[in-house]
């Protein structure tokens, strides 16, 4: 008996310390894992949320503008909506042989490409630049969604600003929010196509048959031919 006590092999303390190590990390790790399925499961409920409410207040809108209309023609009255606070601007244009400030316009728009476009807040300074560089842009409002899938990476830049998905990015953008400006530099620029069937004339007007300048809404129609 006392032989066979003998022969029974001995661990090493070294290696039970590694074994239980490695337990214990093992349960870290699921342990982890599970904490982070529940702030997933969390954050989709959130998101799912902020998303319902987004949807109700476009639609109130939606529904106020039109009962608003419908009162000023009972009254003999014109309802007058409010002005566009974004735009969407695309640059068609080089800049060979132009003067400095609209070159200068354009940079600061970050527009450093031809078909690159970009949102801009409008007010009287960035109207300003808009008339400057009005040749070599054209713009109007825009109302589609912005193609991203990655909310870790939006709540990751934008999550001090309270925008922790794509529905939040769009509804600062589309409503154009307190931190529009943090919102839109996280975008790059649109880097869009020649649009479909080309160009018309570059150097008139869209309101005189040609390409440039502020096209309104119909902006639009022109995306879709450079998506």
């Amino acid at each position: 008996m006392e032989e066979s006590k003998k022969k029974v092999p001995h661990v090493p303390e070294t290696l039970l310390k590694k074994r239980k190590r490695g337990q214990a990390q093992r349960l870290a790790r699921i342990e982890g894992a599970l904490k982070q399925k529940t702030k997933r499961h969390e954050k989709r409920k959130e998101i799912f949320k902020r998303a319902e409410k987004y949807v109700k207040e476009y639609r109130i809108k939606e529904r106020d503008e039109i009962r608003l209309k419908r009162q000023a023609r009972k009254h003999g009255n014109f309802y007058v909506s409010p002005e566009a606070q974004i735009a969407f601007v695309m640059r068609i244009r080089g800049i060979n042989g132009i003067h400095p400030r609209p070159r200068k316009v354009m940079k600061l728009l970050r527009l450093l490409q031809i078909n690159n476009g970009t949102f801009v807040r409008l007010n009287k300074a960035s109207l300003h630049m808009l008339r400057i560089a009005d040749p070599y842009i054209t713009w109007g409002i825009d109302g589609r969604r912005i193609a991203l899938t990655d909310n870790d990476l939006i709540e990751k830049k934008l999550g001090r600003y309270g925008i922790i998905c794509i529905e939040d990015l769009i509804h600062e953008i589309y409503t154009c929010g307190p931190h529009f400006k943090q919102a839109n530099s996280f975008l790059w620029t649109f880097k869009l196509n020649t649009p479909t069937g080309g160009w018309v004339k570059k150097n008139n007007h869209f309101v005189d048959g040609g390409d440039y300048g502020n096209r309104e809404n119909k902006i639009n129609v022109l995306l879709r031919r450079m998506i």
